[in-house]
Protein backbone atom coordinates (compact mmCIF):
# COMPACT_ATOMS: atom_id res chain seq x y z
CA UNK A 1 0.00 0.00 0.00
CA UNK A 2 1.36 3.42 -0.96
CA UNK A 3 2.82 5.46 1.90
CA UNK A 4 3.63 9.15 1.63
CA UNK A 5 6.70 10.59 3.37
CA UNK A 6 5.91 14.22 4.16
CA UNK A 7 8.02 17.10 5.47
CA UNK A 8 7.42 17.03 9.24
CA UNK A 9 7.22 20.08 11.47
CA UNK A 10 10.46 19.82 13.44
CA UNK A 11 10.12 22.94 15.58
CA UNK A 12 7.46 25.34 16.81
CA UNK A 13 8.52 28.07 14.39
CA UNK A 14 9.22 25.82 11.40
CA UNK A 15 7.04 26.60 8.39
CA UNK A 16 9.13 25.24 5.52
CA UNK A 17 12.35 23.44 4.67
CA UNK A 18 14.80 23.31 1.77
CA UNK A 19 15.82 19.96 0.28
CA UNK A 20 19.60 20.21 0.32
CA UNK A 21 20.22 16.49 -0.38
CA UNK A 22 18.04 13.68 -1.68
CA UNK A 23 19.45 10.31 -0.68
CA UNK A 24 16.78 8.01 -2.12
CA UNK A 25 16.11 7.28 -5.79
CA UNK A 26 13.19 5.66 -7.57
CA UNK A 27 13.31 1.90 -7.16
CA UNK A 28 15.47 1.92 -4.00
CA UNK A 29 14.62 -0.43 -1.16
CA UNK A 30 14.61 1.50 2.13
CA UNK A 31 14.25 0.28 5.69
CA UNK A 32 12.76 2.01 8.68
CA UNK A 33 15.27 4.55 9.92
CA UNK A 34 17.13 4.99 6.62
CA UNK A 35 17.88 8.63 5.85
CA UNK A 36 15.89 9.82 2.84
CA UNK A 37 16.50 13.57 2.80
CA UNK A 38 18.63 16.27 4.35
CA UNK A 39 16.63 19.46 4.84
CA UNK A 40 17.64 22.94 5.89
CA UNK A 41 15.25 24.86 8.13
CA UNK A 42 15.51 28.33 9.63
CA UNK A 43 17.51 26.74 12.45
CA UNK A 44 19.64 23.86 11.18
CA UNK A 45 20.24 21.11 8.64
CA UNK A 46 18.35 17.99 9.67
CA UNK A 47 17.72 14.46 8.40
CA UNK A 48 14.37 12.91 7.48
CA UNK A 49 14.23 9.15 7.99
CA UNK A 50 11.89 6.53 6.57
CA UNK A 51 9.18 5.66 9.09
CA UNK A 52 8.24 2.42 7.27
CA UNK A 53 10.03 -0.09 5.07
CA UNK A 54 9.30 -0.17 1.35
CA UNK A 55 10.43 0.58 -2.18
CA UNK A 56 10.66 4.12 -3.53
CA UNK A 57 7.90 4.47 -6.11
CA UNK A 58 8.33 8.20 -6.79
CA UNK A 59 10.46 11.10 -5.57
CA UNK A 60 8.15 14.11 -5.70
CA UNK A 61 10.59 16.94 -4.99
CA UNK A 62 13.91 18.13 -6.29
CA UNK A 63 17.17 19.15 -4.73
CA UNK A 64 17.06 22.85 -3.90
CA UNK A 65 13.30 23.12 -3.51
CA UNK A 66 11.77 24.91 -0.55
CA UNK A 67 8.51 23.31 0.54
CA UNK A 68 6.02 23.95 3.38
CA UNK A 69 5.62 21.46 6.21
CA UNK A 70 3.35 18.50 5.45
CA UNK A 71 4.25 18.58 1.74
CA UNK A 72 4.60 15.04 0.29
CA UNK A 73 8.24 14.35 -0.55
CA UNK A 74 8.35 10.71 -1.57
CA UNK A 75 6.07 7.70 -2.04
CA UNK A 76 6.91 4.23 -0.73
CA UNK A 77 5.16 1.01 -1.72
CA UNK A 78 5.56 -2.71 -2.18
CA UNK A 79 8.11 -4.04 -4.68
CA UNK A 80 5.63 -4.81 -7.47
CA UNK A 81 3.01 -2.25 -6.54
CA UNK A 82 1.77 -0.10 -9.42
CA UNK A 83 0.60 3.37 -8.46
CA UNK A 84 -2.52 4.78 -10.05
CA UNK A 85 -1.64 7.58 -12.48
CA UNK A 86 -4.53 9.67 -11.22
CA UNK A 87 -3.23 9.40 -7.66
CA UNK A 88 0.25 10.44 -8.79
CA UNK A 89 -1.13 13.37 -10.73
CA UNK A 90 -3.05 14.61 -7.68
CA UNK A 91 0.07 14.32 -5.51
CA UNK A 92 2.15 16.10 -8.16
CA UNK A 93 -0.37 18.95 -8.30
CA UNK A 94 -0.28 19.19 -4.50
CA UNK A 95 3.51 19.48 -4.49
CA UNK A 96 3.59 21.90 -7.42
CA UNK A 97 1.06 24.19 -5.72
CA UNK A 98 3.03 24.18 -2.47
CA UNK A 99 6.66 24.50 -3.42
CA UNK A 100 8.75 27.62 -3.85
CA UNK A 101 11.89 27.05 -5.90
CA UNK A 102 15.13 28.94 -5.62
CA UNK A 103 15.86 28.05 -9.25
CA UNK A 104 13.72 28.52 -12.37
CA UNK A 105 14.75 25.05 -13.52
CA UNK A 106 12.09 23.32 -11.40
CA UNK A 107 8.57 22.24 -12.42
CA UNK A 108 6.68 24.73 -14.57
CA UNK A 109 3.38 24.90 -16.40
CA UNK A 110 2.74 21.84 -18.53
CA UNK A 111 4.93 19.45 -16.53
CA UNK A 112 3.34 16.37 -14.93
CA UNK A 113 4.37 13.03 -13.49
CA UNK A 114 3.93 10.30 -16.06
CA UNK A 115 2.65 6.77 -15.32
CA UNK A 116 4.55 5.61 -12.23
CA UNK A 117 6.41 8.90 -11.93
CA UNK A 118 9.77 7.21 -11.50
CA UNK A 119 11.72 8.40 -14.53
CA UNK A 120 10.30 11.92 -14.46
CA UNK A 121 11.10 12.59 -10.81
CA UNK A 122 14.59 11.17 -11.18
CA UNK A 123 15.26 13.22 -14.31
CA UNK A 124 14.25 16.48 -12.62
CA UNK A 125 16.30 15.72 -9.54
CA UNK A 126 19.45 14.92 -11.50
CA UNK A 127 19.04 17.94 -13.77
CA UNK A 128 18.60 20.29 -10.81
CA UNK A 129 21.70 18.89 -9.09
CA UNK A 130 23.83 19.37 -12.21
CA UNK A 131 22.54 22.88 -12.87
CA UNK A 132 23.28 23.96 -9.30
CA UNK A 133 26.71 22.33 -9.26
CA UNK A 134 27.73 23.92 -12.58
CA UNK A 135 26.42 27.31 -11.47
CA UNK A 136 28.37 27.26 -8.21
CA UNK A 137 31.58 26.13 -9.89
CA UNK A 138 31.36 28.97 -12.42
CA UNK A 139 30.94 31.70 -9.81
CA UNK A 140 34.07 33.71 -9.00
CA UNK A 141 34.42 36.77 -6.81
CA UNK A 142 34.79 39.18 -9.72
CA UNK A 143 33.17 42.53 -10.35
CA UNK A 144 29.77 42.12 -11.94
CA UNK A 145 29.39 38.49 -10.85
CA UNK A 146 25.98 37.20 -9.72
CA UNK A 147 26.40 35.11 -6.58
CA UNK A 148 23.30 33.15 -5.44
CA UNK A 149 22.48 33.14 -1.76
CA UNK A 150 22.46 29.92 0.20
CA UNK A 151 19.43 29.13 2.31
CA UNK A 152 21.39 30.09 5.43
CA UNK A 153 22.39 33.43 3.94
CA UNK A 154 18.78 34.20 3.06
CA UNK A 155 17.63 33.40 6.58
CA UNK A 156 20.38 35.54 8.13
CA UNK A 157 19.49 38.44 5.82
CA UNK A 158 15.82 38.26 6.78
CA UNK A 159 16.56 38.07 10.51
CA UNK A 160 19.08 40.91 10.46
CA UNK A 161 16.67 43.14 8.55
CA UNK A 162 13.94 42.34 11.07
CA UNK A 163 16.33 43.10 13.92
CA UNK A 164 17.31 46.53 12.56
CA UNK A 165 13.66 47.41 11.99
CA UNK A 166 12.27 46.15 15.31
CA UNK A 167 15.00 46.27 17.96
CA UNK A 168 15.90 49.81 19.09
CA UNK A 169 19.53 49.39 20.12
CA UNK A 170 22.06 51.50 21.89
CA UNK A 171 25.78 50.72 21.85
CA UNK A 172 28.50 50.73 24.49
CA UNK A 173 32.25 50.37 23.87
CA UNK A 174 34.99 49.61 26.36
CA UNK A 175 38.71 48.79 26.24
CA UNK A 176 40.02 45.77 28.12
CA UNK A 177 43.60 45.28 29.23
CA UNK A 178 43.96 41.64 28.18
CA UNK A 179 47.66 41.28 29.10
CA UNK A 180 47.04 38.93 32.03
CA UNK A 181 44.41 37.05 30.02
CA UNK A 182 46.83 36.36 27.18
CA UNK A 183 49.51 35.21 29.63
CA UNK A 184 47.13 32.90 31.52
CA UNK A 185 45.77 31.41 28.30
CA UNK A 186 49.28 30.67 26.98
CA UNK A 187 50.31 29.14 30.30
CA UNK A 188 47.17 27.00 30.56
CA UNK A 189 47.38 25.76 26.98
CA UNK A 190 51.00 24.73 27.48
CA UNK A 191 49.98 22.52 30.39
CA UNK A 192 46.62 21.12 29.22
CA UNK A 193 45.35 18.98 26.38
CA UNK A 194 42.29 21.23 26.10
CA UNK A 195 43.27 24.40 24.25
CA UNK A 196 41.41 27.47 25.44
CA UNK A 197 40.40 30.27 23.09
CA UNK A 198 39.81 33.93 23.86
CA UNK A 199 36.11 33.28 23.22
CA UNK A 200 36.06 30.70 26.01
CA UNK A 201 37.21 33.30 28.52
CA UNK A 202 34.77 35.89 27.17
CA UNK A 203 31.79 33.54 27.33
CA UNK A 204 32.72 32.54 30.88
CA UNK A 205 32.97 36.23 31.87
CA UNK A 206 29.60 36.97 30.25
CA UNK A 207 27.98 34.08 32.12
CA UNK A 208 29.28 35.37 35.47
CA UNK A 209 28.21 38.88 34.50
CA UNK A 210 24.69 37.72 33.71
CA UNK A 211 24.48 36.04 37.11
CA UNK A 212 25.00 39.48 38.65
CA UNK A 213 22.83 41.31 36.09
CA UNK A 214 20.09 38.82 35.03
CA UNK A 215 18.15 41.58 33.26
CA UNK A 216 20.60 40.96 30.40
CA UNK A 217 18.56 37.82 29.60
CA UNK A 218 15.27 39.69 29.39
CA UNK A 219 12.66 39.74 26.66
CA UNK A 220 9.71 42.14 26.47
CA UNK A 221 6.45 40.22 26.92
CA UNK A 222 3.32 42.39 26.84
CA UNK A 223 3.36 44.30 30.14
CA UNK A 224 6.45 42.72 31.71
CA UNK A 225 10.05 41.67 31.07
CA UNK A 226 10.54 37.91 31.09
CA UNK A 227 13.96 36.73 32.26
CA UNK A 228 15.50 33.48 31.03
CA UNK A 229 15.49 30.39 33.22
CA UNK A 230 19.13 29.68 32.36
CA UNK A 231 22.18 31.42 30.92
CA UNK A 232 22.49 30.34 27.28
CA UNK A 233 25.10 32.16 25.21
CA UNK A 234 25.58 31.93 21.46
CA UNK A 235 28.71 32.57 19.44
CA UNK A 236 29.00 33.33 15.74
CA UNK A 237 30.74 30.81 13.47
CA UNK A 238 31.49 31.41 9.79
CA UNK A 239 30.83 28.39 7.56
CA UNK A 240 30.87 27.88 3.80
CA UNK A 241 27.06 28.34 3.83
CA UNK A 242 27.08 31.52 5.90
CA UNK A 243 27.16 32.51 9.56
CA UNK A 244 25.50 30.42 12.27
CA UNK A 245 25.34 31.09 16.00
CA UNK A 246 24.96 27.89 18.05
CA UNK A 247 24.11 28.17 21.72
CA UNK A 248 26.13 26.96 24.71
CA UNK A 249 23.44 25.95 27.17
CA UNK A 250 23.49 26.60 30.92
CA UNK A 251 26.76 28.54 30.89
CA UNK A 252 26.19 29.64 34.47
CA UNK A 253 26.93 26.15 35.76
CA UNK A 254 29.81 25.42 33.38
CA UNK A 255 33.49 25.84 34.15
CA UNK A 256 35.91 27.46 31.73
CA UNK A 257 37.00 24.01 30.51
CA UNK A 258 33.37 22.89 30.13
CA UNK A 259 32.65 25.96 28.00
CA UNK A 260 35.72 25.28 25.87
CA UNK A 261 34.63 21.69 25.23
CA UNK A 262 31.08 22.78 24.39
CA UNK A 263 32.43 25.38 21.94
CA UNK A 264 34.62 22.77 20.26
CA UNK A 265 31.71 20.38 19.83
CA UNK A 266 29.44 23.05 18.36
CA UNK A 267 32.15 24.31 15.99
CA UNK A 268 32.60 20.77 14.65
CA UNK A 269 28.85 20.35 14.18
CA UNK A 270 28.62 23.69 12.40
CA UNK A 271 31.38 22.80 9.95
CA UNK A 272 29.90 19.36 9.24
CA UNK A 273 26.36 20.78 8.92
CA UNK A 274 25.04 18.63 11.78
CA UNK A 275 23.75 21.31 14.14
CA UNK A 276 20.33 20.50 15.57
CA UNK A 277 17.40 22.80 16.30
CA UNK A 278 18.28 22.49 19.96
CA UNK A 279 21.83 23.70 19.25
CA UNK A 280 20.47 26.92 17.74
CA UNK A 281 17.59 27.72 20.07
CA UNK A 282 17.17 29.41 23.42
CA UNK A 283 20.01 31.94 23.49
CA UNK A 284 19.78 35.06 25.65
CA UNK A 285 22.84 36.84 24.21
CA UNK A 286 25.67 36.14 21.75
CA UNK A 287 29.31 36.87 20.98
CA UNK A 288 30.74 37.81 17.59
CA UNK A 289 34.54 37.89 17.43
CA UNK A 290 36.21 39.42 14.35
CA UNK A 291 39.56 39.92 16.04
CA UNK A 292 41.19 37.20 13.95
CA UNK A 293 40.51 39.34 10.86
CA UNK A 294 42.32 42.36 12.29
CA UNK A 295 39.14 44.32 13.00
CA UNK A 296 39.68 46.87 15.78
CA UNK A 297 36.02 47.20 16.72
CA UNK A 298 32.57 46.87 15.17
CA UNK A 299 28.88 47.11 16.04
CA UNK A 300 27.14 43.70 15.81
CA UNK A 301 23.40 43.29 15.19
CA UNK A 302 21.29 41.75 17.95
CA UNK A 303 19.89 38.34 17.01
CA UNK A 304 16.05 38.26 17.16
CA UNK A 305 14.90 36.59 20.37
CA UNK A 306 17.92 37.87 22.29
CA UNK A 307 18.52 41.21 23.99
CA UNK A 308 22.22 41.88 23.38
CA UNK A 309 25.32 40.83 21.48
CA UNK A 310 29.00 41.51 22.17
CA UNK A 311 31.37 42.43 19.36
CA UNK A 312 35.02 41.53 20.03
CA UNK A 313 37.87 43.22 18.19
CA UNK A 314 41.50 42.29 17.72
CA UNK A 315 44.03 42.46 20.54
CA UNK A 316 46.61 45.17 19.92
CA UNK A 317 49.74 46.40 21.64
CA UNK A 318 49.42 49.80 23.28
CA UNK A 319 51.77 51.80 25.48
CA UNK A 320 50.02 52.69 28.74
CA UNK A 321 51.22 53.93 32.12
CA UNK A 322 51.71 51.17 34.70
CA UNK A 323 52.85 52.34 38.13
CA UNK A 324 53.59 55.69 36.52
CA UNK A 325 55.93 54.07 34.00
CA UNK A 326 55.18 53.40 30.29
CA UNK A 327 54.51 49.74 29.52
CA UNK A 328 53.32 47.73 26.52
CA UNK A 329 49.89 46.22 27.22
CA UNK A 330 47.53 43.99 25.21
CA UNK A 331 44.33 45.94 24.57
CA UNK A 332 41.05 44.46 23.32
CA UNK A 333 38.02 46.50 22.25
CA UNK A 334 34.52 45.30 23.16
CA UNK A 335 31.26 46.74 21.78
CA UNK A 336 27.92 45.78 23.29
CA UNK A 337 24.71 46.18 21.27
CA UNK A 338 21.68 46.30 23.58
CA UNK A 339 17.90 46.21 23.11
CA UNK A 340 16.69 49.41 24.76
CA UNK A 341 13.15 48.03 25.08
CA UNK A 342 14.45 45.68 27.76
CA UNK A 343 17.68 47.08 29.23
CA UNK A 344 18.58 50.65 30.13
CA UNK A 345 21.96 52.29 29.70
CA UNK A 346 23.02 52.14 33.36
CA UNK A 347 22.28 48.41 33.65
CA UNK A 348 24.18 47.59 30.46
CA UNK A 349 27.12 49.80 31.45
CA UNK A 350 27.42 48.13 34.85
CA UNK A 351 27.26 44.72 33.22
CA UNK A 352 29.93 45.57 30.64
CA UNK A 353 32.22 47.04 33.30
CA UNK A 354 31.81 43.88 35.38
CA UNK A 355 32.79 41.73 32.38
CA UNK A 356 35.80 43.97 31.69
CA UNK A 357 37.07 43.57 35.24
CA UNK A 358 36.74 39.79 35.07
CA UNK A 359 38.73 39.67 31.83
CA UNK A 360 41.40 41.85 33.37
CA UNK A 361 41.60 39.46 36.36
CA UNK A 362 41.25 36.13 34.51
CA UNK A 363 42.16 34.00 37.55
CA UNK A 364 38.56 34.57 38.64
CA UNK A 365 37.35 32.81 35.47
CA UNK A 366 39.17 29.51 36.03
Amino acid sequence: MAHEVVLPKLGQTMKEGTLVRILAAAGDHVRTGDVLFEIETDKATLEIEADVEGFVKAVLVEQGQTVPVQTPLLILGDRDEELDSGYLARIADHVRAAVTLDSPTGPSAGMSLKSTGLAYAQMLRDAEAHVRCDAMESIKPELGACIPLSRTQKIVAEKMLWSKQNIPCFYLSIRVDATKLIHLRSQTNAESEIKLSINDFIIRALALGIQHYPVMTGQLAENHIQLSDSINIGFAISTDDGVVAPIIKDCGSKSLLDISQSCGTLIERARTHTLSLEDLSGGCMSVSNLGAFGVDSFIPIVIPGQSSILGVGTIQDAVLPVDKEPAVRKIMNLTLSVDHKVINGAEAAQFLDFVKKLLEHPDELT
